[in-house]
């Protein structure tokens, strides 16, 4: 399935109502100070683009590139809605903010996932798309509740 891709203003409230579900479910995986999802009142923040996925006006998922430095920048809060799990939004998502990543001149791409066996697919879907661990970055402390993974561009 092909979804339509763009870059989103967040003025329907789609992405902040996924992401603060999503924020509701890490609470089952992670204790609050090691949930590093982005929440609806910080979505506004100029260092973050984020990205909506849709399939006949319907949110499929999403996904966020934060700039961390002029040559890098960081994956935030990908996230797929509950109807279109593994039919392929993660993967249309991550080529687009991939490929923006890079026309921003970025030659390192990073993200921050939990470690909870609920996130095992998503790591396998990132390591296929040639992201490697790596140590905590930016302001992240190393946390057992979190993995660390980067990507060459």
């Amino acid at each position: 399935m092909v979804f339509d891709i763009s870059v989103d203003d967040l003025s329907d409230g789609a992405i902040a109502n996924l992401l603060n579900a999503h924020l509701q479910l890490m609470q089952t995986y992670s204790p609050a100070e090691s949930i590093h999802a982005v929440d609806a009142l910080r979505h506004e923040c100029s260092e973050l683009t984020f990205w909506g996925a849709r399939h006949d006006d319907e949110l499929a998922g999403c996904g966020g590139l934060k700039q961390l430095s002029a040559d890098s920048g960081e994956l935030k809060s990908m996230k797929t809605s509950p109807g279109y799990l593994r039919q392929g939004v993660a993967q249309q998502l991550l080529t687009v903010i991939t490929d923006e990543a890079r026309l921003r001149g970025y030659d390192t791409l990073y993200l921050e996932t939990g470690s909870h066996d609920a996130f095992k697919p998503a790591i396998a879907m990132y390591e296929k798309h040639g992201f490697v661990a790596c140590s905590a970055f930016g302001n992240y402390q190393e946390d057992p509740y979190s993995r660390f993974f980067k990507k060459q561009l």
